[in-house]
């Protein structure tokens, strides 16, 4: 069995309310060896922090685009406070998310800039999302391009150029189960070899995103009946990122044990292990 972090857990959703710890325990028999617990708004990075009393469980603190309309006032205060803990690995999720456009774009364009800012204060890495910024997301990254902090591009799904431009700043690059969807994924597999090795990082951004070559029976091999658990059938999980390893592997020239290890060895140096 290989070792493997996963960088992105959204384990605070409410499709894992009723076997939390059971995922956890799971994820584990798999060979997860570390989480990080993606938070999205300030009750989020909040309660994030209440798991990460295991030396296997660290979390982000941060406030996700979709969010970023409809803080308080004092945001930016809370967050600084919390992002203060020492579970607190990185400031995120944050970016830009002009796909969906929950949050007015100049808001998203301000709080990002404003997590920037908090996050080269205090000296800890950047969790970013962008989802079709049109190049936004890194035009704002570049203003801090002096005082950045190691920065992830995570569940990449962006254009050769926008890749080629992370990369070339040493960003680096998150990659979730779209590598093995069949339908979206194309695009992704074919540019997947062209990141190092040393800026690859892989996650499952559970629940969302479930590896379209996790086997049938998977959930069966862990003891969980899918049969009665409906949700658990269609819903990604930690336990699951040895597949997204591999569908990455099948599209590079190293093995699935090779991803592995660089991808762990990057995350404990990307989130300061």
């Amino acid at each position: 069995m290989h070792e493997y972090f996963d960088i992105c857990v959204n384990l605070l959703n409410t499709q894992f309310n009723n076997d939390r710890e059971a995922v956890l325990t799971r994820a584990a028999s798999c060979g997860v060896t570390r989480m990080m617990i993606t938070a999205t708004d300030i009750q989020s990075s909040r309660a994030a922090q209440a798991w990460c009393t295991a030396d296997n469980l660290f979390c982000t603190a941060g406030v996700h685009p979709h969010d970023i309309g409809s803080v308080s006032d004092d945001w930016l205060g809370q967050l600084r406070t919390l992002a203060g803990a020492p579970a607190v690995r990185a400031i995120g999720e944050t970016g830009l998310d002009f796909n969906r456009n929950f949050s007015p774009r100049a808001a998203q364009l301000q709080g990002f800039e404003a997590q920037i800012e908090l996050a080269c204060s205090l000296h800890k890495p950047l969790f970013v999302h962008d989802r079709d910024s049109q190049g936004e997301v890194l035009k704002c990254l570049q203003k801090f391009h002096a005082d950045l902090p190691p920065v992830v591009v995570h569940c990449f799904t962006g254009t050769e150029d926008e890749l080629k431009g992370y990369l070339e700043r040493d960003f680096y690059i998150g990659i979730t189960g779209w590598v093995a969807d069949q339908r979206r994924g194309a695009a992704l597999r074919e540019m997947v070899a062209q990141i190092p090795l040393s800026r690859l990082l892989i996650e499952t951004d559970a629940p969302f995103l479930k590896p379209h070559n996790v086997p049938a029976d998977f959930l069966l091999q862990l003891g969980l009946d899918a049969t009665s658990n409906k949700l658990a059938k269609r819903r990604n999980e930690p336990a699951m990122l040895p597949f997204v390893a591999a569908a990455i592997a099948a599209h590079r020239p190293e093995s699935e044990a090779e991803i592995a290890a660089a991808s762990t060895a990057n995350a404990r140096r990307f989130f300061g292990f």
